[in-house]
């Protein structure tokens, strides 16, 4: 079962792509080394609070989107 060097390289350029897919908008949730609740997949880094920082921050919600509508005009983007 060889593969000629041009298959070989057409399936690990298959493979890249399909990896590269599966990073770009997916988050997950992991429980970090001390028990904090960690966010992977929005930037280079995990997002890591513990619980009650959480759910300070998820009661906040509907003030963080408030402010962000008001202030769209001044906001950038992330070119993703």
């Amino acid at each position: 079962m060889d593969e000629s060097m041009e298959e070989k390289i057409a399936r690990l350029e298959a493979e890249n792509r399909a990896l590269k897919g599966r990073r770009s908008g997916n988050l997950s949730l992991k429980i970090s080394e001390k028990g904090g609740v960690s966010v992977y997949g929005l930037g280079r880094f995990p997002v890591t609070l513990y619980k009650e920082q959480w759910s300070k921050l998820l009661a906040f919600a509907g003030e963080i989107d408030a402010f962000i509508k008001e202030n769209d005009h001044l906001l950038k983007t992330k070119e993703q």
